[in-house]
């Protein structure tokens, strides 16, 4: 059985990648490739969606797909804690219904971010640093708010991480308590480190994504797991059982 996606941001950099991965793969094919231009019904018929636009769009371009009755797999940055909470509700009336939710489709972010949150409760001074190209239009990026917030589940019997100074803009906006600093410059693909602060040691883990290559498997595995998941499933982890290992 072949699965129709409906690729909305398709004339982006994740959508021609996403639209190349769909028409190489023989159990997908490309129901609709949904520009900003286009009517966002254009979903209707789909087997599934998948969001790659941008975070003032993603919201809208999810609704439009659950009122039609589609699942959604959703890679576009943006989605807080309260964004999700707030599908979560909306998915609870939809019971036959699925949104995956993945910030980042690379393998290595996935377990960056795990190892993070082991490191997260034995260290009290925590920062992440994420650079991207200069095109990327928020910040701070998913990945690092999802790291982020992460950290603060793992520390939640512990407390807030040590961020002093938080009136200087400088040192960064604080997501879950983690100083988060973007940099956007040329020459950047994606890179995210999270920097652990003890006495007399720091402890770095860092994760480079080197060329597109690194989001292919993600982004099938996320088509797949979208088609026969129900309510709302948030990260690449919670696919490739990160979580329980």
């Amino acid at each position: 059985m072949v699965t129709r996606v409906a690729i909305v941001g398709a004339s982006g950099r994740m959508g021609r990648l996403a639209t190349r991965l769909v028409e190489e793969s023989p159990d997908f094919e490309v129901h609709a490739a949904i520009g900003s231009t286009d009517a966002p019904d254009l979903v209707a018929g789909a087997d599934v969606v998948l969001d790659v636009t941008v975070p003032a769009v993603s919201p809208g371009v999810v609704e439009t797909a659950l009122a039609h009755g589609v699942p959604v797999l959703v890679g576009t940055s943006g989605w807080t804690a309260e964004r999700l909470a707030s599908l979560e509700v909306r998915l609870r009336e939809l019971p036959d219904l699925g949104v995956v939710v993945i910030p980042n489709f690379s393998l290595g972010s996935a377990v960056a971010t795990m190892l993070s949150t082991i490191a997260a409760p034995y260290f009290d001074a925590i920062e992440i640093v994420e650079t991207h190209h200069e095109r990327k239009a928020d910040s701070p990026s998913g990945t690092a708010i999802r790291t982020a917030e992460e950290i603060g589940r793992a520390r939640a019997s512990i407390g807030p991480v040590a961020a002093p100074h938080t009136d200087q803009r400088a040192r960064g906006q604080q997501v879950a308590s983690v100083p988060v600093h973007s940099l956007r410059m040329a020459g950047i693909s994606a890179e995210q480190e999270v920097i652990f602060g003890g006495h007399g040691e720091t402890v770095r883990v860092i994760h480079r994504t080197l060329t597109d290559a690194s989001y292919e498997a993600g982004i099938l595995l996320g088509l797949r797991a979208a088609t026969e998941r129900r309510g709302l499933t948030v990260g690449l982890d919670k696919l490739l059982n990160l979580s329980a290992a």
